[in-house]
């Protein structure tokens, strides 16, 4: 009796006992066993290609449409912060915010005068909006991404600082706004009022550098508390200068529009080169 029979075509079953043959039998066997499972593993492997392709196929095309949405929808609200500057703007020189300013003038003198430690704490945070500090900060920065292989990037966030503050001086001319009276103000300042010099550059300065930081790590729960850290001293920096009286709410505002709009413009910019 064979050890190895035939039960229907291209099918084998084994003996129970060995017999005469019985090695290329079993081999017989094994090569028809390794023809079925290779067969079906080829065809395992080509469905499994096939969605691999797919997959391939699609994931650059959906990159491809949050890479252009990200910066369409940053540009959006850049351009969002542009028009409430100008809004603003046009609000300033009719007059039309007068009444507005004025109450939250009288409630900030009216607020050191009941709370005297508040005028001192106003003047701490104020100073981070100067221009010393604020040049240092940018030095800072400007010289750390020119030394580590950044120097396009150090070189854009220069110019939009530099570029940022000369504006400021162009629109103070242009709208020509006076300052609040002395008598309200806790710190009197020369010069013009609109918009706020502090509350513009705290907000291309440190927004930059929150952002720029930002990018540089993995979590998104680090950056958003890295942007919301670098938008909180901007926000300290112009309720210092309304709570102080050397500017109108609506300079701060204004210069928070502006600033904030100017320094994503220049972030877009540094983006694009970066990636090309």
């Amino acid at each position: 009796m064979p050890p190895l029979g035939r039960k229907g075509p291209g099918i084998y079953r084994m003996s129970s006992r060995p017999g005469p043959g019985y090695e290329g039998s079993y081999s017989l066997f094994a090569d028809q066993i390794v023809r079925r499972t290779g067969y079906r593993a080829k065809l395992n492997s080509m469905a499994n290609s096939h969605s691999d392709s797919t997959d391939v196929v699609g994931s650059p095309r959906r990159d491809r449409y949050r890479s252009l949405l990200k910066p369409l929808f940053i540009g959006f609200v850049a351009a969002l912060l542009v028009f409430l500057f100008a809004y603003l703007g046009g609000e300033v020189v009719e007059g039309d915010t007068h009444t507005f300013d004025m109450r939250l003038l009288l409630g900030a003198q009216s607020l050191r005068l009941g709370h005297p430690w508040v005028a001192e704490i106003m003047r701490d945070l104020s100073g981070l909006g100067s221009t010393s500090v604020l040049t240092l900060f940018t030095v800072a920065i400007v010289g750390y991404l020119a030394l580590f292989s950044a120097r396009a990037t150090a070189f854009l966030v220069a110019t939009s600082v530099i570029s940022g503050s000369v504006l400021v001086s162009v629109f103070k001319a242009a709208f020509g706004r006076l300052r609040p009276d002395a008598a309200y103000a806790e710190l009197a300042v020369p010069g013009l009022s609109f918009p706020s010099g502090h509350a513009t550059m705290s907000a291309i300065v440190f927004l930059t550098a929150g952002a720029l930081l930002a990018s540089t790590r993995s979590r998104l729960a680090e950056r958003i508390y890295i942007l919301v850290s670098a938008a909180l001293v901007t926000a300290l920096v112009g309720l210092s200068r309304v709570a102080l009286g050397a500017h109108w709410a609506t300079d701060v505002l204004g210069g928070w529009t502006f600033g904030a709009a100017w320094a994503i413009v220049w972030l877009l910019i540094a983006r694009k080169i970066a990636n090309q």
